[in-house]
């Protein structure tokens, strides 16, 4: 098999509160690999979110090694870290987070500009990434003059903009009704297969859980099968 996207082994996170030291993640090991998409469930407050940072190098994990396309990004510096973070890791959240004030095309350009490709690359490939979720026809649209379900796939085409061998998601159709749901769902699913991309996604949707390709379960800061139940 070939290299995984994601490597994690031995990963803990422990936060210190006023009752003494919290341990969330008591050493997690999971290979991501592209192509396929992994789920993570939990019930809340089980570490799904805090696993989700420690792989995005969103928070330093209080032990263990974190690899992003074959490179260790556990003692990398900050900025080291942000580049990483740019190139090869997208995110995707249950809020789009969309800027109100710029167009479709121009928030999934956005992190394409900051990375150093040009205004005209940027948007080029902003408008692959529309058309190929159906989006070309909402391109010049503001935020507030699409739906919650296009606005979440404008989310999803910004996360992917800089070809990232690594798509994290925390509860990405969480804030849509459950037709919706299912057809946000469906073009991640497309998207990842046909980009490559491997994907890690916090669900409580047991039913979409279903039709990922493997589904771990956060339990006792360990991920162990998910039995589907």
């Amino acid at each position: 098999m070939s290299e995984p996207a994601l490597h994690l082994r031995g990963v803990r996170r422990e936060y210190v509160t006023l009752a003494g030291t919290l341990p969330v993640l008591r050493g997690v090991d999971l290979d991501l690999y592209g192509g396929e998409i992994v789920g993570l469930v939990g019930p809340s407050g089980s570490g799904k979110s805090s696993l989700l940072h420690a792989a995005g190098l969103l928070e330093r994990p209080n032990g263990g090694q974190v690899w992003v396309a074959g490179k260790d990004c556990s003692k990398l510096s900050d900025n080291a870290r942000t580049r990483v973070r740019l190139n090869g890791i997208g995110f995707v959240y249950q809020f789009h987070h969309l800027l109100p004030e710029l167009t479709a095309r121009e928030n999934v350009a956005l992190p394409a500009q900051i990375a150093g490709q040009s205004r005209k690359a940027a948007g080029d490939r902003a408008v692959e990434l529309l058309d190929g979720l159906g989006l070309a026809a909402r391109a010049d649209h503001q935020p507030a003059q699409l739906s919650g379900g296009e606005q979440q796939r404008v989310a999803l085409a910004r996360a992917l903009v800089n070809k990232p061998q690594v798509l994290l998601a925390d509860e990405p159709t969480g804030n849509l009704d459950p037709a919706t749901s299912a057809n946000v769902f469906q073009s991640l699913m497309d998207l990842v297969k046909g980009q490559g991309v491997a994907a890690l996604i916090a669900t409580h949707n047991f039913e979409l859980a279903r039709y990922m390709d493997r589904v771990f379960a956060l339990k006792d800061g360990h991920l162990e099968p998910w039995n589907g139940g």
